[in-house]
């Protein structure tokens, strides 16, 4: 699903990573920090595929939301989870959306 975001400008935050072997609960922790992220001020939107690599962007009204959801009780908890057993490596990349377009067939 593509996010509807608002007019620009607001704030992408783009996380990609590759995973380890270890599954050991990654689906359902996703999920959590999907429904979790939904529920906090100043979130937009979220897109995310996983392939070899996979790439989350979220999307945020500003970057104070962006601070807190990074300081989020349990977002800190699951984020130190994945570094311990999930991801071999991660990068997450905060861009300020100054313009968007797109098309559409109905």
């Amino acid at each position: 699903m593509i996010a509807n975001t608002p007019i620009p400008p607001y704030y992408a935050v783009i996380f990609t990573s590759l995973r380890t072997e270890s599954d050991n609960g990654y689906a359902e922790a996703a999920q959590t920090m999907m429904e979790l992220a939904a529920q906090q001020e100043g979130f937009l939107g979220v897109e995310s595929a996983r392939n070899q690599v996979g790439i989350t962007i979220s999307y945020w009204a500003d970057q104070e939301s962006i601070k807190n959801w990074r300081d989020h009780a349990e977002h800190t908890v699951i984020r130190e989870k994945g570094r311990k057993i999930w991801y071999k490596h991660f990068k997450t990349r905060i861009c300020k959306v100054e313009r968007d377009y797109e098309f559409f067939k109905e």
